[in-house]
């Protein structure tokens, strides 16, 4: 069956002006024309609309879903069971935090009693299992089953306070990478303060640290997309901060 700009648009429930956009910048483009100029949908562009959209609803970006896509290595029903495992756990972590509203609810309305650990650990949960989906067979094969299940375990038993101080060291960190990244010297002292403030959000979930380990996983920064993706912010920042903390570590000689 073809499709029309304002057919498909109504059968996906987005608006032609997004599929027009998809066909500007290459990520979905039509079929054909027709006699008339118009842009003509297949099933081949019905299917593919329906893995971005899928990708989009998972927070993924136009340009990394088009490298995604277009790249020869590209398997649909792959991706199709990627999405679905992405989806479970997303469910998951969603009734997590579902629990965790009805709890709060409950507490205010005098119902239970619930302690300041209690209010956190919906989103505790969140935080374990997205490193978990993400992360968890490269940290696991790299650190170990042990380091990994400490690390868990550290993030679950934190308080208010440390949990509030993780996410504060975590946005200091990036906005110090990003005026360090500015002088350009990974040895300089914005880009050190930078690998210090790291290393300071590091032992909020290592249970312990070490220079080999942390300068390793600053590799990881570069050399795993996902990671690289997190700190480019602005090309090159992943491989700066990779420098600053061999630097700061003394795998840099």
């Amino acid at each position: 069956m073809e499709y029309t700009v304002q057919r498909l648009a109504r059968l996906a429930g987005v608006s032609t002006r997004t599929l027009r956009y998809y066909d500007e910048i290459g990520i979905l483009k039509p079929a054909r024309l027709n006699s008339s100029g118009y842009r003509i949908y297949g099933q081949a562009e019905v299917d593919l609309l329906q893995q971005i959209l899928f990708y989009r609803e998972l927070g993924l970006s136009l340009d990394r879903i088009k490298k995604m896509i277009t790249h020869p290595s590209f398997d649909k029903r792959k991706a199709l069971k990627d999405h679905r495992e992405q989806l479970i756990h997303k469910r998951k972590r969603l009734d997590v935090l579902i629990a965790n509203v009805e709890k709060t609810i409950a507490f205010m309305e005098g119902k239970i009693s619930m302690t300041d650990e209690e209010k956190f650990e919906g989103f505790k949960r969140r935080m374990i299992d997205e490193n978990e989906r993400k992360y968890g067979k490269e940290i696991r094969e790299k650190y170990g089953d042990d380091s990994v299940s400490r690390s868990n375990e550290k993030l679950k038993n934190m308080t208010q306070g440390e949990y509030e101080e993780v996410t504060h060291l975590e946005k200091q960190v990036m906005a110090t990478l990003v005026e360090a990244f500015k002088t350009g010297d990974p040895a300089g002292e914005l880009a050190q303060k930078a690998a210090d403030l790291h290393k300071q959000w590091l032992t909020c979930y290592w249970s312990e640290y070490s220079q080999e380990a942390h300068a390793a996983l600053a590799q990881m920064y570069v050399d795993d997309e996902r990671f690289k993706a997190y700190y480019d912010q602005q090309p090159g920042m992943a491989e700066f901060l990779r420098d600053a903390i061999h630097v700061y570590t003394g795998a840099e000689k």
